[in-house]
């Protein structure tokens, strides 16, 4: 099971100091959610598994898998596990949006606000950026 859902090393989720390791378990089981690797009615790890392979302490795997099931992304079945929610790729996707509105393009606006830019020419300078980093 954790091989379909995460290719990091344990040693990895330590590296990200300042960050809770149980913040960062919840974010890799959202980008397997997301990148379709775990989909909807998919059995998420265990806490025990997390643990396990990660090698820390299970309440602190119990806590990222809860802020999944809190926010509606697992749900739990009683007996069996936690399981990818039905629309949990799509409400992610819509979170995503809205902080990435929230820390880059709000701040974007503002700054080209500040030198004198209109909105259409951060839009032409988007899509000639996007030209020249297109993948021949």
């Amino acid at each position: 099971m954790l091989g379909k859902l995460i290719a990091v090393d344990a040693e990895e989720v330590n590296v990200e100091e300042g960050r809770p390791l149980f913040v960062q378990i919840a974010e890799q089981i959202e980008a397997s959610v997301l990148d379709g690797t775990l989909v909807p009615g998919d059995r998420a790890p265990s806490t025990n598994e997390l643990a396990a392979f990660h090698r820390i302490n299970p309440a602190t795997a119990a806590k990222g898998i809860n802020l999944l099931v809190d926010r509606e992304i697992l749900v739990k079945r009683r007996g069996l596990g936690m399981f990818v929610a039905d629309g949990a790729q799509e409400k992610l996707r819509e979170e995503r949006r809205q902080q990435f509105a929230e820390n880059y393009l709000i701040p974007l606006l503002a700054e080209a606000r500040a030198i004198g830019l209109s909105a259409e020419s951060v839009i032409q300078m988007i899509r000639a950026q996007e030209d020249e980093t297109a993948e021949p």
